[in-house]
C-alpha cells in the first residue's frame, strides 16, 4: 500500500541507501580477504557463520584529504559464497572493516 501524496514526510522512517556496515574480516596469507563476517547478520542471537569470498574481482585504494581530515582506504569487489557481489573496505586510519553492497 502506499502512502497518500500528500502525506507528511516521517523522518522516523528515513535511512541512508548502502551505508557501509561495520564487519569482520579474515585475511588470506597475502593480505587479500578471504571470509567476511557480517555484524549484524544474527539470527536468535546466536552468530550466522562467516561468508568465505569466492572471487577478489577487483581492488584499488583512496588516499584523500590529507589536508583537513586523512581519507585512506583500501577497497576490494569480491563475490561472496552464494554469488553476492559486495564491496569491502578497510579504513587504513582506524583499521576497521566495512561492507557495502555493489
Amino acid at each position: 500500500m502506499v502512502a497518500p501524496a500528500r502525506a507528511p514526510l516521517r523522518t522516523d522512517r528515513l535511512r541512508t541507501v548502502n551505508e557501509p556496515r561495520l564487519v569482520t574480516v579474515e585475511l588470506n596469507a597475502g593480505g587479500v580477504p578471504a571470509a567476511v563476517e557480517n555484524q549484524l547478520r544474527r539470527s536468535g542471537g546466536q552468530e550466522e557463520k562467516a561468508a568465505v569470498i569466492e572471487t577478489v574481482l577487483e581492488m584499488w585504494r583512496i588516499d584523500d584529504e590529507w589536508w583537513r581530515q586523512l581519507i585512506s582506504r583500501r577497497y576490494f569487489a569480491v563475490i561472496l559464497d552464494g554469488g553476492s557481489r559486495v564491496v569491502l573496505f578497510e579504513d587504513l586510519v582506524t583499521h576497521e572493516w566495512f561492507m557495502q553492497t555493489a
